[in-house]
Order: C-alpha cells, then sequence, then structure tokens
C-alpha cells in the first residue's frame, strides 16, 4: 500500500525511516502529563525517548507483521496508525494524532477506512481502548465495536462485518 485517500484531505501511507523524528514527536504529544510532575524537563524527555523505544519494541514482538502508516491531512503528518492485518483479523494496534489534531473526526474516518477493507476481506477489527478513556470508547461503540475482553486498564474491542 502506497497511498490510500481519506476524506477531507487525509491520507494513509506507510512510515518510513525518515518518519522517525515525526513518530517520536507525536509519542512525545501523547505523554503531554509527564512534563506536570515537576520533575526535570531533560529527564521527562528522556524518559518518554525510553517510552517511545519499549514501545516500539513490544509491538514489533507482540504484532510481528504489523504495518505502521503516517496519517497525513494534505500532505502534512498529523498522526499514526499502526495495523496488523491479519488471516483472521484487523488489530488496530495503536492510532494517535498531534495535539492540534485531536477530536476533528479524524480518527473515525481511518477507523472507517480500516472497517471498509476488513470488510471487504470478511474480517473482524480488533482494538483496545483503556477503560478511563470514555471519549475513544464511546467513539468505537458508534462504530459498531463491542466489548469483547477485559483486563485491569484496557478493554478489547470488536467489529464484525456484516456477511451476506
Amino acid at each position: 500500500m502506497d497511498k490510500f485517500t481519506l476524506p477531507d484531505g487525509l491520507g494513509l501511507r506507510q512510515a518510513t525511516a525518515s518518519d522517525q523524528p515525526f513518530l517520536a514527536s507525536l509519542f512525545h504529544s501523547t505523554r503531554e502529563a509527564f512534563y506536570l510532575s515537576g520533575q526535570d524537563k531533560d529527564y521527562i524527555h528522556h524518559l518518554i525517548d525510553q517510552q517511545f523505544d519499549l514501545q516500539t519494541e513490544a509491538y514489533g514482538e507482540q504484532s510481528p507483521d504489523a504495518m505502521t502508516f503516517i496519517v497525513d491531512k494534505s500532505g502534512t503528518p498529523i498522526g499514526r496508525l499502526v495495523l496488523d492485518f491479519g488471516k483472521k483479523i484487523a488489530h488496530i494496534v495503536d492510532l494517535s494524532f498531534i495535539p492540534k489534531a485531536r477530536a476533528k473526526g479524524y480518527g473515525k474516518a481511518v477507523i472507517q477506512a480500516v472497517q471498509h477493507i476488513a470488510q471487504k476481506q470478511r474480517l473482524p477489527v480488533g482494538l483496545s481502548v483503556e477503560h478511563q478513556n470514555s471519549r475513544a470508547r464511546k467513539l468505537y461503540l458508534s462504530l459498531g465495536f463491542a466489548p469483547y475482553e477485559n483486563s485491569i486498564s484496557h478493554a478489547f474491542m470488536l467489529w464484525y462485518p456484516v456477511l451476506g
């Protein structure tokens, strides 16, 4: 998949090595609360860098066939989709956006694109959501996802294609 065009000037393209600085910056933007701890900013920055490396490694171990895509808006990177499109399930491993691109419907558009492709392949789509993230959970429910399995911190949700 070279480039996949979505509504409203959104696009998906496979991430390359040159996207690494953007991906690291995006990860940092999802950890802004760490800077509120009062700790030294360099220490926090280093800690978040380590978390990013550990997350990248964990995703590689847990979903070795997953692909990382850059979500762009009119050619400018605004997010990341990590997608493991297997033989039995399309697993959205991670979907995140830069702060100014959040709560604008971009996540919904990306998930609907994944659902569209999965529908053609007759595959369910799965994703995890933190229990405390009620906004994301509400979005997933509105897109037809249903809770499937719970852990201490997350719910794994599934969407099933309409067969017929």
